[in-house]
């Protein structure tokens, strides 16, 4: 117990003293300053032979994998515990008369279901959300697809693709030959 106040105590006394140094620097805007110790980084990358970057490289890519599967066994054991069956006796006899599996989740959501009920909004709002309910009008849902078409239109003429074909009716060729023959008089 002891140790664990001294670990928080040290803790909280290097934040105080790094906060104290931070309001102290000064900021050069105009570089990407407001960071302390800016400078010292920015141009760490390119200071690194070409084998230091390939091992911090790797090291970084461990990281990253120890993340993403702590994040898959997080969302594994999540479900686990969601689709367990549950022997609360205030619960699954309700949800065995409606027919549903007595599991954590079922309850949960029951739970919200009658939070809703009583008049608690936020629970109303997770439960509609949670039934793929929308929020948005007609309104809302055609000037979305607008926005969308607008955008693809804009993409289509920046990549100078044509999105309507137009068919040349030879009007352009007949304006060119017309205006060759009024120069040529």
């Amino acid at each position: 117990m002891a140790s664990s106040n001294y670990f928080s105590y040290n803790n909280s006394q290097k934040a105080l003293k790094i906060g104290r140094l931070l309001c102290c620097c000064k900021t050069d805007e105009k570089r990407g300053g407001g960071v302390a110790g800016y400078d010292n980084i920015r141009d760490a990358n390119q200071k690194r032979t070409p084998h230091e970057r390939r091992e911090l490289a790797k090291i970084a890519g461990r990281a990253s994998g120890v993340a993403r599967r702590r994040k898959a066994n997080f969302n594994k054991t999540l479900n686990m515990l969601l689709t367990a069956e549950i022997d609360s006796p205030e619960w699954k006899p309700l949800l065995d008369e409606l027919g549903v599996d007595a599991t954590l989740e079922s309850a949960m959501l029951m739970a919200q279901i009658k939070k809703a009920l009583s008049g608690n909004v936020k629970a109303a709002y997770f439960v509609a959300q949670y039934a793929g309910q929308s929020f948005n009008t007609d309104a809302d849902n055609k000037e979305q697809e607008a926005r969308t078409e607008h955008i693809k239109a804009q993409t289509a003429k920046a990549k100078g693709e044509d999105a309507q074909e137009i068919e040349d009716d030879g009007f352009i060729d007949a304006l060119k030959s017309e205006a060759s023959d009024v120069w040529e008089d």
